[in-house]
């Protein structure tokens, strides 16, 4: 039942011999650099260059043969790097970052400072948060929601339950419609069968794994088992259970302090749960249904010594502070596939996924004046997704044509909950920061893949559609000075990808691609009131407001991506140029209003934005080197660099991260591999800092700008059995303190706990793997 793209007709013909005296020419300028290269890798880099990829064009097909870039991060890659989040998987694809939740944060603390971008998140090519389209094997993942000191991101994942990660960059709205204006990220699990093939190709009646693992960079100790069976010829069964107990992830600060001088992480404990089952029938040779039922669950636990005033003087000083949080998601699941072999389809997928994500999170915080102050704040998501794809493959004597088509439906409904003690005047508990909304979009698309002879042409079309009903304004933050409002659009969304193979080497491919994204319920509705003294001896009381923008208006994206692929011998090598304009980009949080007695923060558009930038990655297979036989060397590397500004302001764009490169060697015979690889992050500079927009206008202040370093980490694998594996790393070895721009932005430069936001130190982590 696997959609390939076997369909493509042979090459037929000698190719010039100017492409092959290019291709030898760039390999031979290669080769010279050995030294430069051997100096770094990624632990994952044989991974990431795939073979074969589904997010890219929505059925499986070689990467290779898509006109835009994609990567994989195979579950070689993750296990081999030992990643145990997100930031770890992603770390090595190029223009692409992970933001991290605040190293240090108070029970009521503002998100203006660091969630201006539109919440925490996968960072795309300058651009993340809900932009990006998160799935778990095609169903969507719950959104990220900021508002004030209400904080939910997307961590709703176990890597351990994943065979692999699926990137897709640049919009690709045109297959998925909103949330996929930045890329795609779908993270595919396993199934049955991946544990039930036996060495000789047969299929065994039980298998499965046992892996564990512990991280010194926050102290944590992992275990996952899986069992899958042959329950019969037509039936398979797998049940996966993972456990992670862990601490804080440990900063380079180095003061102690139990207050608001600390720059060592706060105590906290943290526990993951996630439990993945799977049941396949395969009732004849053309039908597969795949049943699935998925839990996940972490929870936090937290003792704020960095929110304490060290000296404490005025009421609201806050003398003891904790927090915890919990976070859940449940996914039940069918995806049946069809082999219908009919004049308008081949095949036939469908998809029916009911999902469930809440979100709960208690501050406790001790004032100076005696108060006891709770904050209660919960986020839930409740979603069905349906989804029906078709596929059609035509031929001809010198060309074939696959079409893909078919229609998506989600319903979102959304809730939030404002709660606890002693809340800031005027607000009143409970209340909602926006009222329970449902979240409707649907789209009819339709793609082509037509190949004829070194070409293929791959246009696509979506029609899509979103509504946001609001459902009551019960509670909406009393009183609201005006009623929360629908809110409801359509748009047309075209693409078109051309890829041309002008030798068996060599091929360039080009896509246009436009994007959009509707505004979400809590970002055209959102409301805050709070009321804060200045410090002594001022008299002064500041209102501090966050206001709805029911005039929001959807954002959309035209963009252009341009690449080269070479595929030899012995090298790989992707070269991708990319430009995209964007109108009436959303950003969260503004400061739009300001007076001595008022701060007002509304979520606008950017009129006009630009984004723009490159990206090179390859390998290098140096071949059997050394004294053993069977022993292989690679080379590896990547760089990204963007750039982006605000074409209304002419200011840059602040969620842009420098740029970062990665290369590497690695070394493997059948029973041991080792690793170094090390990464380079470029200093962010000032004049890449848009001051106003990150809240630092207070005349004097300086925004801290991450300097530039360089990291090493060492990884050594042992391979005890075929069936056993030790993977033992040393990572940041030199134990170099730096930062990333995603997590420090907003902090000031004199900021005496700048250390608090700085990556872990050296650290080293130990897994061990075994397959039965």
């Amino acid at each position: 039942m696997a959609f390939s793209s076997s369909f493509a007709p042979s090459r037929a013909g000698a190719q010039s011999a100017r492409w092959h005296t290019l291709s030898l020419g760039i390999a031979l300028a290669y080769g010279l650099l050995p030294t430069a290269q051997a100096q770094l890798a990624p632990a994952s880099a044989h991974a990431t260059l795939p073979t074969v990829v589904v997010s890219g064009s929505r059925h499986e097909q070689a990467n290779d043969d898509l006109p835009l870039s994609a990567d994989i991060v195979s579950e070689e890659g993750l296990r081999d790097q030992q990643s145990r989040n997100l930031r770890q998987a992603l770390q090595d694809l190029p223009n692409t970052e992970v933001r991290s939740s605040p190293a240090r944060l108070a029970v009521g603390a503002g998100s203006a400072a660091f969630a201006r971008d539109g919440n925490m998140g996968i960072q795309i090519r300058g651009l993340g948060g809900n932009r990006v389209l998160m799935t778990v094997d095609g169903i969507r993942m719950p959104r990220s929601y900021v508002s004030r000191s209400a904080m939910f991101d997307r961590e709703y994942l176990t890597l351990e339950t994943f065979k692999r990660i699926e990137l897709v960059r640049g919009p690709a709205s045109a297959q998925y419609g909103g949330d996929g204006m930045a890329g795609v990220v779908n993270f595919v699990t396993h199934d049955p069968g991946d544990f039930l093939k036996a060495d000789d190709g047969s299929t065994k009646t039980v298998g499965g794994r046992i892996a564990a693992g512990w991280s010194e960079e926050d102290r944590s100790t992992t275990l996952t088992g899986t069992v899958a069976a042959q329950a019969s010829d037509r039936v398979q069964w797998m049940l996966t259970a993972s456990g992670r107990k862990g601490h804080a992830m440990q900063t380079m600060g180095d003061n102690g302090a139990a207050n608001n001088h600390r720059t060592k992480a706060d105590p906290l404990d943290t526990e993951d749960r996630a439990v993945l089952g799977k049941l396949v029938w395969k009732p004849d040779g053309v039908q597969r249904h795949t049943f699935t039922v998925e839990h996940s669950q972490k929870k936090l636990d937290a003792d704020l010594l960095s929110s304490r005033i060290a000296t404490p003087t005025k009421p609201n000083d806050v003398v003891d502070e904790y927090t915890d949080s919990r976070i859940e998601r449940n996914r039940l699941a069918w995806d049946g596939r069809f082999g219908l072999q009919t004049a308008w389809a081949d095949h036939v997928r469908a998809v029916v996924s009911v999902q469930h994500a809440k979100s709960h999170r208690v501050g406790d915080s001790f004032l100076n004046s005696g108060v006891h102050r709770i904050r209660d704040n919960r986020y839930q998501e409740k979603t069905w997704q349906l989804g029906l794809q078709a596929d059609k493959v035509l031929r001809g004597k010198d060309w074939s044509s696959r079409f893909v088509y078919g229609l998506d439906y989600v319903r979102n409904d959304i809730s939030n909950l404002y709660t606890g003690q002693a809340p800031l005047a005027p607000e009143v508990f409970p209340l909602k920061r926006f009222p329970d909304t449902h979240e409707i979009s649907a789209g009819l698309f339709v793609q082509n893949e037509t190949v004829l002879g070194d070409w293929t042409i791959t246009p696509g079309l979506r029609i899509d559609h979103f509504r946001i009903d609001v459902q009551n304004q019960d509670l909406y933050f009393p009183p609201a000075p005006q009623p929360a409002k629908d809110m409801s659009g359509s748009a047309v969304l075209p693409k078109l990808g051309l890829l041309y193979r002008a030798t068996p080497e060599w091929s360039v491919f080009g896509q246009y691609a436009t994007g959009y994204r509707a505004p979400e319920a809590g970002q055209v509705n959102d409301r805050f009131r709070a009321q804060a003294p200045l410090p002594p001896p001022s008299s002064i009381v500041v209102d501090n407001y966050i206001i709805a923008n029911p005039d929001l208006k959807p954002e959309r994206s035209r963009g252009i991506e341009l690449g080269l692929r070479g595929r030899m011998e012995r090298l790989s090598l992707d070269l991708v140029g990319f430009y995209n304009r964007y109108s009436n980009l959303i950003e969260d949080a503004r400061l739009v209003e300001r007076t001595p007695t008022k701060q007002v923060f509304q979520t606008v558009n950017i009129s006009r934005a630009k984004i723009y930038g490159f990206e090179l990655k390859g390998i290098y297979d140096w071949g059997q080197i050394g004294g053993w036989a069977d022993g292989r060397l690679r080379t590896s590397f990547s760089y990204g660099q963007s750039r982006g500004r605000d074409l209304e302001s002419n200011a840059p764009l602040n969620s842009i991260s420098p740029a970062q490169l990665s290369m590497g060697l690695r070394y493997d015979t059948p029973q041991w591999g080792v690793y170094a690889n090390a990464r380079h992050y470029a200093a962010k500079r000032d004049k890449d800092i848009d001051l106003v927009s990150i809240g630092n206008n207070k005349a004097g202040t300086t925004q801290f700008a991450t300097p530039s370093a360089t990291t090493l980490d060492l990884g050594l694998q042992w391979r005890a059995r075929k069936d056993v594996r030790l993977n033992l790393s040393v990572h940041n070895v030199t134990d170099r303190k730096y930062w990333r721009w995603a997590d420090v932005y907003g902090q000031a430069a004199n900021s005496a706990t700048i250390d608090a936001y700085s990556q872990p130190g050296r650290n080293v982590r130990l897994s061990l793997v075994a397959d039965f």
